[in-house]
């Protein structure tokens, strides 16, 4: 979940690069998109002629040139032809037209030579037809360069793109007792401040965050995403799964200037005049149940239809436990702090039903520890699901 940027091998003037150092900055320059292109990848590209780089681009927003357009204007601005040049670029140029023209049309133009690629498109619906265009008109066509690096850096969209639901990740902060917060109720802060700047990158990077209604009751959290520095907060989409319609009134996430950007998942047994109070203030979204409480793959799935390509939990113990014992999550971010807290009662970071035998543990896969400041952070896949989404949030 950490962007490594590394050496700018651009900067190794004295020796020769290679194809894996130009395509290693263009996933540098990739990365300057980071949480602004949704829902777009975030892509890089170079371009060179003779040895020298001679243009860079990458995608800055979703609806501007891409990266490759980025690149060749960047060329032709400071008096360069493209003529006979080297392309290279984390992911296959588009071969189709959507807000913007296809690139493989504006790369054929240029008279560009060669076209290095890291990681092919993975929308079923073009995957490869970029490499044929460009082939087709002569164009000397290598890919998986940096492949799975390139992959890895749009994990979200490439889930969103095929399956049209968002790529979950549930994010946690906790003692070592697993504990999110003292028997009453104090949770700030468990973790230190280089932990929760890293949590903060990464709401830069949600396309949405989700808590639990009793988020809201406990904590009357913001959820928004606040830069370094001085620079104001700035929105992000929130969801709020309530069944029952109890987010006060005067909650933030209500009250706010992101109001707008607040969605309440109400159910079917909602009280109409709570959920009616609400509507005047926020979008409420009235789900399926499934059980006592929101159906979460039918959450998922209207999430993916609104362009939520990644979506961030970060919910109390019940939430965490619906999304992961359900089926739901795909990534695991859990922080753990040196402190023990104790308590039957003191509010677990995974809580639900739990299971009855240690052969129906959640597995995790790609497991990743990192000291982050005094706290240290786990990473990692979710490798099955034993409840296969029977369990709900209420």
């Amino acid at each position: 979940m950490r962007f490594d940027f590394g050496v700018n091998p651009a900067d190794r003037y004295h020796e020769a690069m290679s194809d894996v150092d130009y395509m290693r900055l263009a996933l540098r320059l990739a990365r300057k998109g980071f949480g602004a292109t949704s829902p777009n990848p975030i892509v890089g590209a170079v371009l060179v002629r003779d040895g020298k780089i001679i243009g860079r681009g990458w995608h800055r927003r979703a609806g501007l040139p891409h990266a490759e357009i980025e690149a060749l204007r960047e060329a032709a601005r400071r008096g360069h032809t493209a003529s006979g040049a080297t392309l290279y670029v984390t992911l296959e140029p588009c071969s189709t037209r959507g807000r913007t023209p296809p690139c493989t049309d504006a790369i054929v133009s240029a008279g560009i030579r060669r076209v290095v690629i890291g990681a092919t498109d993975p929308n079923p619906k073009h995957s490869g037809k970029g490499f044929k265009i460009l082939r087709a008109a002569g164009i000397s066509v290598v890919h998986g360069i940096l492949g799975g690096e390139c992959a890895n850096l749009n994990e979200t969209f490439n889930h969103w793109i095929v399956h049209r639901t968002p790529f979950v990740t549930v994010k946690a902060a906790m003692t070592l007792d697993g504990k999110i917060a003292a028997d009453g109720g104090e949770s700030k802060w468990i973790t230190g401040e280089k932990a929760r700047a890293l949590a903060m990158k990464w709401r830069q990077g949600a396309d949405a965050i989700l808590v639990g209604v009793n988020t809201i009751l406990a904590d009357n959290p913001a959820l928004t995403f606040r830069p370094v520095g001085n620079s104001p907060p700035k929105g992000l989409r929130r969801i709020v799964l309530d069944s029952l319609a109890r987010t006060p009134l005067e909650a933030k996430v209500v009250k706010d200037e992101f109001a707008a950007l607040t969605t309440v998942v109400v159910g079917k047994n909602a009280p109409p005049k709570r959920a009616a109070a609400l509507k005047r203030a926020v979008r409420v979204l009235p789900a399926p149940v499934a059980g006592a409480g929101i159906d979460l793959r039918w959450l998922l799935r209207k999430l993916g239809s609104e362009n939520v390509t990644n979506l961030l939990v970060e919910g109390g113990g019940e939430v965490n436990a619906s999304f992961l014992f359900g089926g739901f999550a795909h990534r695991v971010a859990f922080f753990y702090a040196p402190k023990v807290l104790g308590g039957s009662h003191s509010p677990k970071a995974v809580a639900g039903e739990g299971v009855k035998t240690l052969d129906e543990a959640l597995q995790l896969r790609q497991v990743e520890w990192e000291k982050v400041g005094e706290d240290l952070l786990m990473t990692a896949r979710i490798l099955d699901t034993p409840l296969d989404g029977l369990q709900r949030h209420r």
